[in-house]
């Protein structure tokens, strides 16, 4: 173990160190009265557009604005509705194809992370015509420029808009695959604010504390920078302040516009710093139950942070401290208990489960050892975990009575 630890920790470094080498970049943002008028005069020069979505969000008519505008300024497309809440490879499949029969030149990816994830992976395969979505997997196995893509979030959480990660689920295994490349960014995110009005109060829940995990996986991680650690204080500060505002008043703007920004430097924190033991046990839960990401996240946070002990202590505190939680005289394990005990109490609050009640005792092995190979070396996570101890933090995500 000692010697899979150091390999992992080098792996990790030579990652961190080639990072700074990188000419990173960022989406450029259309956001206002004029947002989408500024996004079509970008996209004027393009034949065709495909949009992918879903159709829950074609249904609530979420996609009004955006297809009249189209209209209005001549601009064709072709709207792909079929994702899944976890997108699978076959999504991919069935979108490139509609993408090469409506000869489209560009992708909009309309909604959560799951179609902006989908239309990331579309955009590679346009690129990539011989390499299946299997072998993209891990970091930096694309290496080519993508067709533009358009992100419009409907959620406030998962960051997807302004990542260099994709998450896609293997129809055939149920595996989960986090694919990273910087060609993946985004060319342009359209933040409409009001498309989040709509959302039921349990996914402005799930999807807002998927936003608070990635924050804090960036802040606790070996990967940071001055910049990322800003952003990761920025978002945590926007939901501290802003979630269950929105939870409660889902047409409040300020939180509502607040919880997209919360989304936005939370993904933008992670792209970088990248994320940790939370997500490869999501990511597991969510391949193997069919458990939204948020949701899994939102309760695998506090359980997690627990078992990494006073590893995260001291950052810990420093975010409580923050976000003004602590008080001068609380000692720093009191510090990181009360954020923790923050988590827990806005899970209840906002009527997320304690527990992954799903778990079957049977599928822990399996489990643990998926979200080992996924951390395992690429995570620059506060503390590297045998499959063991995936196993005992999966059994603690059961719960006793479950498990």
């Amino acid at each position: 173990m000692m010697k899979n630890k150091l390999y992992c920790r080098i792996h990790q470094q030579i990652y961190r160190m080639a990072s700074y080498f990188v000419p990173w970049r960022f989406p450029e943002i259309f956001q206002g009265e004029l947002a989408y008028e500024n996004l079509a005069d970008k996209l004027s020069q393009h034949k065709k557009i495909l949009i992918v979505t879903d159709k829950a969000l074609v249904e609530l008519g979420l996609l009004t604005q955006l297809l009249n505008t189209l209209d209005k300024n001549h601009i064709a497309y072709a709207v792909y509705d079929k994702i899944l809440p976890n997108p699978t490879i076959a999504n991919v499949e069935e979108a490139l194809i509609a993408f090469h029969h409506n000869d489209c030149s560009a992708i909009i990816g309309f909604g959560g992370g799951s179609p902006i994830d989908c239309g990331k992976i579309v955009a590679a395969r346009v690129a990539r015509p011989n390499k299946a979505v299997t072998r993209m997997m891990g970091i930096q196995k694309i290496r080519k420029k993508l067709i533009p893509l358009i992100a419009i979030p409907t959620t406030a959480g998962t960051g997807s808009e302004v990542t260099i990660a994709a998450v896609i689920t293997d129809d055939q295994t149920h595996q989960k695959y986090a694919v990273s490349d910087m060609c993946l960014m985004p060319k342009y995110i359209l933040m409409d604010y009001t498309l989040t009005y709509k959302l039921p109060p349990f996914i402005t829940a799930t999807t807002g504390m998927d936003a608070l995990t990635h924050a804090i996986e960036a802040f606790i991680g070996k990967a940071n920078t001055k910049q990322t650690k800003l952003d990761a204080l920025k978002a945590i500060t926007l939901v501290h302040e802003n979630l269950y505002i929105a939870y409660q008043d889902g047409e409040n703007e300020k939180a509502r516009k607040s919880m997209l920004f919360a989304s936005f430097y939370g993904g933008r924190a992670f792209t970088r710093a990248y994320v940790g033991n939370v997500h490869a046990m999501a990511h597991t839960l969510g391949g193997t139950y069919h458990i939204a990401h948020g949701y899994a996240n939102a309760v695998a946070l506090p359980v997690v942070l627990r078992a990494y002990g006073n590893k995260v202590g001291k950052k810990l505190a420093m975010i409580a401290d923050h976000i003004g939680l602590s008080e001068d005289k609380d000692s720093v394990s009191q510090k990181s208990e009360k954020l923790i005990h923050w988590i827990e109490g806005m899970n209840e609050s906002m009527n997320i489960p304690m527990y992954i009640t799903e778990i079957k005792k049977e599928d822990i092995p399996m489990m643990a050892k998926k979200a080992y190979i996924e951390a395992n070396p690429a995570y620059p996570v506060p503390d590297i975990w045998s499959m063991a101890q995936f196993q005992d933090v999966f059994i603690k995500l059961g719960g006793k009575d479950n498990v």
